[in-house]
């Protein structure tokens, strides 16, 4: 079928359509040019936001505190390995071996009737730009320093007992402060530090500034292996990193979470290869050992991990993988229907 037109009649009518269109053009641009000018004269905030996360473990609500990364060589502190497996397994996450950001995560337990944190993050220790965000974390998930019952360490080592206290006073003045005799024992005994290892020596000075005023008002509680501390929070002995570095178990309402402590350090080389170790080990071979009990427990009974190192929030199940050696780290499922459905039970 031809259609036919006037020229005239075309030629007008295609004119003024255009003469329309370029005047829409011009105003839609007229108003989008200066929101574009704005945007682009913003400026860049680059920080985080204080950092929590909460899930629910029976009745208990479990809240991972931020304190913050670290920026660490782990092509330089990872032994039993090479540097070239180091950075094969690191270059499959992406990750620049000399330059891993690492997690440091503390776990705030609300049993209803106590409330419990699992390590106290690194404080002032580390310095400005790495670790020292507990607080702020603990106070943008709606507490203060003041409502902690008690503080239960994993272990003493700066970027977990190093947040007790910050500029000679403690942080949590009304908690007591549970850890494990041997760790105890050892790490605030100065008499200790000449046996230590030279990379280790700093951390005896270090943890008596940390504890000198729980110490001096009688809030420590050193408690010996495996023992219950509260109604479904108990000690679990895994003593390798250092001599007294423990688990916690939290159990309610038939759910189980294990806080790991210093377990793993390095997810994407130590699930892969779990007799890696780190130099911040007092006993590597049984740091080694105790790593691949923690990974096989774990698997095998399927119970949430609560680690200190792995990217925040650091929540997840443990799987194995199908050469029977090797293991796998699967994060939780993001939830906000779990917090909800807990508050309507």
């Amino acid at each position: 079928m031809t259609i036919s037109l006037n020229n005239n009649a075309f030629r007008k009518t295609i004119t003024r359509t255009a003469i329309l269109g370029a005047f829409a053009f011009a105003s839609i641009a007229g108003t989008m040019l200066p929101i574009s000018q704005a945007q682009a004269a913003a400026p860049q905030v680059k920080t985080q936001a204080p950092g929590f996360y909460r899930t629910m473990l029976g009745d208990f609500e479990i809240t991972v505190l931020s304190d913050g990364t670290a920026t660490i060589p782990l092509d330089q502190l990872l032994t039993n390995t090479t540097p070239a497996q180091v950075s094969k397994l690191l270059g499959k996450a992406h990750l620049d071996p000399q330059h891993v950001e690492t997690s440091i995560n503390a776990f705030l337990v609300n049993t209803g009737s106590q409330l419990l944190l699992v390590d106290t993050g690194a404080g002032e220790l580390f310095g400005p730009a790495q670790g020292g965000r507990l607080v702020a974390s603990l106070k943008a998930a709606g507490y203060q320093p003041e409502d902690i019952d008690a503080v239960l360490l994993t272990h003493i080592h700066a970027d977990h007992s190093g947040g007790l206290t910050v500029k000679g006073k403690a942080v949590f003045p009304k908690a007591l402060v549970y850890v494990d005799k041997h760790d105890a024992d050892f790490w605030l005994n100065a008499s200790n530090e000449s046996k230590a290892a030279d990379d280790q020596k700093h951390g005896f000075a270090q943890a008596a500034a940390a504890f000198a005023p729980y110490v001096e008002n009688g809030k420590l509680r050193p408690f010996n292996g495996n023992t219950e501390l509260f109604p479904g929070v108990s000690t679990m002995e895994m003593a390798g990193h250092t001599p007294g570095h423990s688990f916690y178990v939290f159990q309610s309402k038939g759910q189980k979470m294990v806080a790991w402590g210093d377990v793993i350090h390095a997810k994407d080389v130590q699930f892969e290869a779990p007799g890696v170790t780190i130099h911040f080990d007092v006993d590597a071979n049984a740091a080694a050992s105790q790593r691949k009990k923690a990974f096989a427990d774990a698997e095998k009974q399927g119970y949430l991990i609560a680690a200190a190192h792995i990217s925040f929030p650091g929540i997840g199940h443990i799987a194995r993988n199908s050469d029977g050696k090797s293991f796998a780290w699967i994060p939780a499922n993001y939830s906000v229907a779990g917090l909800k459905q807990a508050v309507q039970e």
